[in-house]
């Protein structure tokens, strides 16, 4: 449970950042749990492995990949007729390396359908990291296509820096703003793609914050705005509250030194209605946002087990 636990603390201290990265971390930690358990029959293998749940949920809430990995292995666990303990840990330990190998699959396709979009001489628009947008935008160029990518800073921590090393190391031609100097830089943009955290029942999107209003802008500049996302960031809960949590992170981030009594905040994510969606980039296809909730019906059923 030790290494659960300090998995748990690093993606709650985001040592570990993104959603994709949390729930691989996840995965792995009930990996080595697996390896690692004490447990002598599957009833108390069972409990232990509900609190090591338990703890990686609590670890980052309002990670629906991360829950729906999680969910999926003890599931699978659950479900199966395997008694031994050895059986019922290698059962687990083989169902989360097929889980990462189909999620590794699934941010592959959606790259792939997205590069599609882009043809030679366009201007691309990003806003903050996302690995399956960085892996979409190099797929066009390794394909040959000439394109330019505009991309945010991304307060308060920068991660649009990640997304502009990436890409520069690749030789794509990148532009660096800053988030206040999106209006006048958007109507350069041929389109604008974003990651997602979060994919909700009524097909809005959770992402970092500042993306709601960029959907905003690209809307009123008829500019298409599209999401790409692996279908696993679907938020089941949503079916019943219709909108997933924000997290509120440390006002440090913003200002170490603040003045006393003033009130900082500092919201990770925004929502994105999916109104201002044009299209779900996934690895189906591409698809209505509105639509999310018959594709992960027919693709992702026991996400309602």
């Amino acid at each position: 449970m030790e290494s659960v636990k300090d998995t748990a603390e690093k993606i709650r201290n985001l040592e570990v950042k993104g959603a994709r990265n949390a729930a691989i971390a996840a995965v792995k930690a009930l990996q080595t749990f697996a390896y690692q358990t004490k447990a002598i029959d599957k009833k108390s293998f069972l409990v232990e492995l509900e609190q090591a749940q338990r703890l990686l949920f609590d670890a980052r809430e309002t990670e629906p990949l991360l829950r729906n990995a999680l969910h999926y292995l003890v599931s699978q666990v659950k479900q199966s007729g395997a008694q031994k303990i050895s059986e019922i840990c290698a059962l687990l330990i083989v169902n989360a390396d097929n889980f990462l190998t189909e999620l590794d699959a699934s941010r592959t396709c959606a790259a792939e359908f997205g590069s599609e979009l882009i043809q030679n001489g366009m201007t691309i628009f990003t806003h903050c990291h996302s690995s399956t947008v960085s892996k979409m935008l190099i797929h066009a160029k390794q394909a040959g296509k000439n394109f330019k990518v505009i991309c945010t800073e991304t307060r308060p921590t920068f991660q649009g820096r990640v997304t502009a090393r990436e890409l520069i190391e690749k030789g794509i031609e990148t532009t660096f703003i800053i988030d206040s100097a999106t209006q006048a830089f958007i109507l350069k943009a041929d389109f604008i793609v974003v990651g997602a955290d979060a994919i909700t029942f009524e097909g809005n999107v959770v992402n970092k914050i500042g993306t709601c209003g960029l959907a905003i802008l690209a809307h009123a500049a008829h500019k298409p705005f599209y999401i790409v996302s692996e279908l696993l960031k679907f938020d089941s809960t949503t079916f019943y509250s219709g909108l997933e949590g924000v997290e509120q992170r440390s006002p440090v981030e913003i200002w170490i030194d603040a003045p006393k009594n003033l009130d900082v905040r500092n919201p990770a994510f925004d929502v994105t209605p999916s109104k201002y969606i044009y299209g779900l980039i996934c690895e189906k296809g591409i698809i209505s946002p509105k639509n999310i909730f018959n594709v992960i019906q027919q693709f992702y059923p026991w996400l309602y087990t």
